[in-house]
Order: C-alpha cells, then structure tokens, then sequence
C-alpha cells in the first residue's frame, strides 16, 4: 500500500515490512506506524521532514514495559496488560472481563475530500468491540483534528467506564512547560505556566458542563518559547461537558497528554448494534512561538467550526438593556431603553431576564417560558416593533436547561430534574438542572424556544446556564445507563441547538455560561459567539481577551461597555472602556436613560469609529503587541487579510513620573509597502511597514486609564 508523495496523508512500509502513516500539513507532519506486536506506535510530531524515512520506525520502539513507570508510545493506549500510564479505553464485558485488547485490522486513507483523512481499524482479540482511530488534517492550519468511535459489533452490551479521545505523545525533551487557561467566575482565561515534572497533571471539569476554573485547551512548550518564536505544541478539545486534559512525564521523561470526556462518574453502556464516538480533539505543532499558534486555531474556528450562517459576517453592535431594570422590564422602560439606543447606531436590541412567567426576581418563574401578560399585555409584538421601527433587530435572553422550584413547570413535572431519590435536591442560584438525558425535556425545550422564534420577529438569542450539576440523579434511566447523563446532557444541548438553527437559520445565538463558563470548540460549532465574562471592568478585560484569544478567535469574543465604577472604586474613562470592549464582537450594557447627552455623544462617535473598523477587528490577523502583565502600556493589533489595513489598541493603565514613552513594534504589516498612521485629531503619517515593524511606532501617552485606537491604511501604489 503506497500513496504519492504528495499526498496529504500516505503509507509506507518500513524495512520490515511494517505500514506506517505520514500526514503532512502546511509545515509540520504527523506519522505513525504498526510494530511486530500489532500496536500502533507514534514516531514523529513536529517540522516537516525531506524523507519519509526520516520519521523513524516503529520496530524501534520497545513495546510494553514491565516497569511501572512505563514506556509505551502507543497511540491509543488501552487498559489491560502491561500498560501502565494514561489510557484510552476501559470496559467491561458481559463475562466481567474488564480488560482490552486490540488487534490492527486495516486503514484507510481518503484524500479526495477537502480534509484529507485516515482512519485506523481495531478489533479486539476476543470480544466483538471495533475501535476506529480517525485523524483528519487541516493543512492550511497546520492541524491535526483526532477522535475515536466505538463500536458494539455483537450481541452482549459492553459497559464503557473511559472514553478518551486521543493521547498526544511529545519528543524526548528537557525543559518543557505547560500553559493552560484558568479562572473563576468575573475572571475567567488567567494564563498560568508550570514546569512539567514526573508525574501528572490533570485539568479537568467536573460541574456537568459549567466550569469557569478549567478550559480544554493546553500549550506545552520548550525553553525560549514567545509570541513570537519557539517550538510548542498545542490543543483543544471540542467539547462542552465534563472533560479531562491529563500531562504526564513518566520517569524516563516520556511526556504525552491524554483528553477527553472525564471519566469522572462515568459510564456508558454500549448495546448491540450501537457505536459511541469521542470528541475531536485538535492538535498543532509550531516553531514561531504562541502567536502562530493562536492564529492557526482562529482560522481554524472561522473557517471550519463556526456555523457558516454568520461566520463570515461581521456582528452587529448589541446593546443588553439588563443594567436598566434588571428583572423590572415592561413595554414602557424597555422602549425608553431602546429609543436612547437606537440614538447611539446600535443594531440589535437584546432584552435580558424578567420577561416571561411570574419572573420578578431570580427565585421564581425560571421554565414557565411564556410571555409575562402584566408586563406585556399585548406580547413582545409591540416592542419588537417598536424596536425595528428604530433600524434595530431585537433579541432575547433564555436560560432553557434550569427550572425553578417555584414555577409551573416544577410542579407539574418535579421528576424532571437531576436527583437521587431520598436526598435533598440541592439548590444554586434557586435553580434546579432539567434532565436533558430524557426525551420528554428535550422536546420541551425545543418546542418552546421553536415556538418562540416562530411566533416572534427574533433576530439573536443569548442561551446561558447559570448553575453546575448536582445530585446527578436519572431514577428512571433504562438499566445500566444512569451515569450516562454527563454526555446525554451535553449531547441533549447539542442536539437541540441543531434544530433550532435548521428549523430558523437567520437567528445568531450567542453562548453564555454564568460569563465564561461554557467556552470551547464544541458549542462553537453551534453558536456564533461567546459572552466571555459576566466581568465586564476594562481593566480585567484586557487580561481576560489576552487569554481568550490564545484559544479562540476575537472575532467569538462579546464583551459590553457598562457603568463604573468598578471593583477597587476604579473609574476609567468612557473612552477606555469602549475601546476595551472593542477587542472583537462589540456590545453596550450601561444604565444609558442615566447617561448624560455628552457621554451619548461620545458613545455614539466611539460606534461610529468602531463601525468602520470592525471587519478588520473581527475577521483580521490578531497580534498581542504588549501583555497586560508585563508592564503599564498593552497593546493589541488587527490586520486584515490583505495587509491593507490595521488597527492597534493602547491601554495604559498609569504613567510613572512623566510621559510613559515607547517604542512599539508591530506585525503583520507588508514590509515593501507605505503606511499612513493616523492617530485620533493628530497630523497622519506615512511610515513604511518595514520600518513600522522593526523601528516600530513611536509612543507618547499619560494618565491613568489612557487608551488610543490608531488606524494605519497602506498608501496605494
């Protein structure tokens, strides 16, 4: 079996005889391979290599290890036997075997499609369980996208207790360090570095699909490594429940990385007949450091994860009229809200809590999802119209996996929630988790919210989920499978996601988990953008985007410009916190009747500007110029793909002394072409893009709370 050296994705057989597997991207290659004992070894992972002889061979590798410590180099490692370090997959037969073994079946290549694609057959040695291994590249993004289906071949369920969608394995190395994205609620995306030492580290979710202390994304670079330069390698995982990111470094300095669903209170019972497959996993290998890594993960998002409806379009300005009346809203106070917004150029009007059933405070009327008739005597109609008569689409809040107890719907249906019989059903928030592992709850979830996009002239809907699981209790779950609500639940919001966009594909759904709690590449595929954080101060903000954008594309990112002060009494300028907000998808969530008509002014200019960059913003190349925690001044750029045009954010958050002056060294630019710099009201400049990016931008800036939007235009030849 051979394919031509030219192929994405080819096979072939070493000395021994031996198939092995070279998937080839943009820079970088992947390759394994069989060895004597039927197991697939991992070679190489890392820069393109001129022979595929180069890549190694597995015949060299030693197998398994009697020795605890371990020193397999399998792909896909599986529990039982001499296998001692992270694995893959653990089940359990009819008979009580709880071990697997797998034997290599076949392969099979396809590169005719668009992403070339190779997946590995596995039977195991006695039982009638099939393992595929799928790889699928992403050459232009220099990505490797892994997953792993099950399948129950025979006539004896199979209980699953592990399902891991990959494990990346890493050259023999010194000195590696492991970034990951951590946080808490109001400050979510905290980069942290740690050295990767003997043993393991675990990132892991186990809240059933709200998480703001843990993201499914990992870097794991060498000594040296920047923005800019170094070898590192990275992932997410495309996943929005439950989840595990285990880094191990085994005592002979083997370092691999397994991920995928949590086997935490997992379970999984595979019938006849049935098949279960993983989330993708993505992977990448660059040598130019953090910033190439982001980018190949944005592109990735826009092109290929995002629905395709909007991933193209820029977003509209939002404004969320929450901070107005918080759960007091009527036709009169919302019309007022939308009149002071539609001043400003806003473009969609979005109304928060307190619109539908007895909901007059957080403890009541959660699931009763009809329109409050004391509130809106006549429907949302004639504020919709209201709204659309002032050149603004409209859009609504809905938290549609909670319950409260004081509702209707709880009391007509109480068997509706996660619980274990004779314990108390804990309350977050006031709120109860509806059971999305039933039938029943989902089609009532996708009726009600069909049937309110239908009845209504809805143009967005922000989805949120406010509280982590407990008593994750399903009494009435066929036999075997009551711990199967952790995947159920995140599949249950997946698939009602689907419908609704088929069923009203002009409607843009934006995610939001209590802030930030349910960002990642599996609900992406099914919303068009991310509230990032319920925290909405500038300052922090700035730290959060740096974060944010090291997995996920700016433009995913909302984030609103609302009142100070803020935490500490800090007050930053109107100016400060609009270009903060900036960063990627725009909105507005001030108390604006309260605003004066100079800050109405000024925020309506600030849109306006905002307006005529935004393309740029959200579909340009994003560089992180100056990091928020390295110094007072951060910087961030824009440039759009034809290197036309750029926009760069200042923030100083104060100057010591004097003037804070510096030298900035931009990216991206076209370096044989002129540049005219203009800077708010002072005199344009043309500068040449070489001249730009290795002399840089001169600065002057002073205050505490100073921020500058700087646009530079290439002068046409």
């Amino acid at each position: 079996m051979s394919e031509r050296k030219d192929s994405a994705i080819r096979c072939f057989e070493t000395a021994h005889g031996l198939p092995c597997w070279v998937l080839e991207m943009r820079d970088s290659a992947y390759v394994l391979g069989v060895d004597e004992n039927g197991l697939i070894q991992h070679l190489y992972w890392g820069a393109k290599l001129g022979l595929d002889s180069d890549y190694g061979n597995p015949a060299a590798f030693p197998g398994r290890s009697d020795r605890p410590e371990g020193i397999s180099n399998e792909e896909f490692l599986v529990w039982g036997g001499l296998s001692y370090t992270e694995h893959c997959l653990k089940a359990s037969f009819k008979d009580g075997v709880r071990a697997t073994s797998l034997l290599y079946d076949r392969a099979e290549i396809d590169n005719a499609s668009v992403h070339p694609s190779l997946t590995i057959f596995f039977n195991d040695a006695h039982y009638e369980l099939s393992v595929r291994l799928r790889y699928v590249v992403v050459s232009e993004c220099n990505l490797v996208v892994r997953n792993t289906v099950l399948v129950n071949t025979g006539n004896n369920p199979i209980d699953l207790e592990r399902t891991m969608s990959a494990t990346w394995r890493f050259p023999l190395r010194d000195g590696y360090t492991l970034r990951t994205l951590n946080g808490e609620w109001s400050a979510e995306f905290q980069i942290q570095e740690s050295p990767v030492v003997v043993g393991k580290q675990v990132i892991e979710r186990r809240t059933g699909s709200r998480g703001h202390d843990a993201q499914p994304w990992f870097g794991l670079h060498l000594p040296g490594t920047s923005e800019t330069s170094g070898e590192l390698w990275f992932g997410a995982l495309a996943y929005s429940g439950n989840f595990q990111l285990i880094l191990e470094r085994t005592a002979n300095n083997q370092v691999s990385l397994t991920g995928g669903i949590s086997d935490f209170d997992f379970g999984w019972r595979l019938g006849p007949g049935e098949s279960f497959e993983t989330p993708a996993f993505v992977g990448g290998h660059t040598t130019k450091g953090y910033e190439e890594a982001s980018r190949s993960l944005h592109e990735y998002e826009i092109a290929h994860v995002l629905p395709s409806r909007f991933a193209r379009e820029v977003r509209p300005v939002l404004y969320n009229s929450w901070y107005v009346t918080e759960f007091d809203v009527n036709v009169a106070n919302q019309s007022d809200a939308a009149d002071r917004a539609g001043q400003l150029g806003v473009e969609l009007f979005v109304m928060d809590d307190g619109w539908f059933g007895r909901r007059n405070h957080d403890r009541a009327g959660l699931g009763d999802w009809y329109v409050n008739p004391e509130k809106f005597p006549e429907g949302l109609g004639p504020l919709i119209d209201h709204v659309k008569s002032l050149g603004m689409s409209f859009g609504l809040w809905v938290e549609p996996e909670m319950v409260n107890p004081d509702s209707d719907l709880y009391r007509a249906h109480p068997d509706w929630v996660y619980h274990f019989p004779n314990r108390t059903r804990s309350e977050s928030r006031n709120q109860l988790v509806l059971n999305l592992s039933r039938r029943d709850v989902r089609d009532f979830v996708f009726d009600f919210m069909h049937r309110l996009l239908g009845e209504h002239d809805i143009s967005f809907i922000k989805w949120d989920m406010n509280r982590p699981f407990s008593e994750p209790g399903w009494p009435d779950a066929p036999e075997g499978r009551d711990r199967e609500i952790w995947v159920r639940h995140t599949e249950g919001v997946y698939s009602i996601l689907t419908q609704l966009r088929e069923a009203h594909p002009e409607v843009l759904f934006e995610s939001c988990s209590g802030g930030g709690a349910r960002v990642d590449l599996g609900i992406m595929s099914r919303t068009d953008q991310f509230w990032m954080s319920d925290n909405t101060d500038p300052v922090d903000q700035l730290f959060m985007t740096e974060g944010f954008t090291l997995a996920y594309a700016p433009l995913a990112r909302m984030a609103w410009v609302t009142d100070a002060p803020y935490a500490g009494n800090r007050v930053p300028p109107l100016e400060f916190r609009f270009h903060a907000a900036m960063l990627g998808a725009f909105g507005l969530g001030g108390n604006l009747p309260s605003w004066s008509q100079e800050e109405m002014e000024q925020a309506a200019q600030l849109i306006d500007r905002y307006k005529a960059v935004r393309r740029t913003i959200q579909h340009g190349r994003f560089y992180r110029l100056l990091s928020p925690r390295a110094g007072q001044l951060s910087a961030f750029q824009f440039v759009n793909q034809d290197r036309r045009e750029s926009v760069l954010f200042l923030f100083l958050l104060g100057s010591r002394y004097h003037t804070h002056r510096q030298w900035v060294n931009l990216r991206g630019l076209e370096s044989e072409a002129r540049y005219l710099v203009r800077d708010g009201d002072a005199p344009s400049e043309e500068v040449g893009g070489q001249a730009l990016m290795v002399r840089g931008l001169f600065v002057e800036i002073e205050g505490d709370y100073v921020s500058r939007l700087i646009c530079i235009e290439r002068v046409p030849q």
